[in-house]
């Protein structure tokens, strides 16, 4: 008891730090998250948006995995799929034993629901979403996760970000990736500092910067992501890895 306690200070000093003195309300809610399911702010499982709590893909799973999860069934959904217009729908089965019979959730996504950061990823929005909706009906989770908020959990971006840059040459010279070693020092730097996946990251610069490949990115275009990474990683690295999350990793395919 004495321990769990401890765990649960612990989680609201580290919530203080990241977002400011929370509310009695924000404090007693996050508590009971932390004891009643052991979900952790410091593991990247909740994020606190506009005073309510929220909480993550990455957050879910390894509360199903604490919870001895049977598996998870991930279907299209036919009817509200519509591949040309990038709007996608899938329904997640979740079975807590192997005598279950099976929780359902819905997940949709398109241009018009999702941050504008993740265009071009619907299709992994849609499913994570139908993931998400499914773990939290099985495992009684009643606040909504953060990858379900569409454009509302997008970061605000300084004047000197911009969303998708088309490729710019640099120096007369528009070929090749212009990183300057400075430059990929400071982005190893910042992995390195924010424990973030090398390729996740790269996944991420590569939609940022709008190229097929890193390599056709400019130098202007890298230095403009290298700013905009060092800077969301400082004010939120919680949502900085929800964003870095949604792409899928080379070794695993869609989360």
């Amino acid at each position: 008891m004495k321990k769990r306690h401890s765990t649960t200070r612990s989680e609201i000093r580290l919530a203080h730090s990241l977002w400011g003195p929370l509310s009695g309300p924000s404090a007693k809610a996050l508590a009971h998250l932390v004891e009643e399911y052991r979900l952790c702010v410091s593991l990247g499982d909740l994020l606190l948006l506009n005073t309510r709590w929220y909480v993550t893909h990455s957050g879910l799973l390894r509360l199903s995995r604490q919870k001895a999860c049977a598996g998870i069934q991930v279907r299209p959904v036919p009817a509200f799929c519509d591949p040309s217009a990038t709007r996608w729908a899938f329904k997640a089965t979740v079975y807590r034993s192997k005598d279950c019979r099976g929780f359902v959730g819905y997940g949709d996504a398109d241009p018009s629901n999702v941050s504008s950061l993740v265009h071009g990823a619907e299709m992994r929005v849609a499913e994570t979403r139908a993931v998400n909706r499914a773990l939290r009906k099985a495992y009684g989770i009643g606040i909504c996760s953060v990858e379900e908020m569409g454009s509302f959990a997008e970061p605000p971006q300084s004047p000197r970000e911009s969303k998708k840059l088309p490729p710019q040459p640099s120096n007369g010279n528009g070929n090749g990736t212009h990183a300057s070693p400075k430059v990929r020092d400071r982005l190893c730097q910042i992995i390195r500092q924010h424990q973030l996946d090398p390729n996740l990251v790269k996944a991420y610069a590569t939609d940022f910067c709008g190229v097929k490949i890193l390599r056709e990115a400019t130098r202007e275009q890298v230095e403009n992501f290298v700013a905009h990474l060092a800077d969301w990683a400082e004010k939120d690295r919680n949502a900085l890895l929800c964003q870095l999350n949604s792409y899928p990793r080379p070794e695993e395919g869609v989360a």
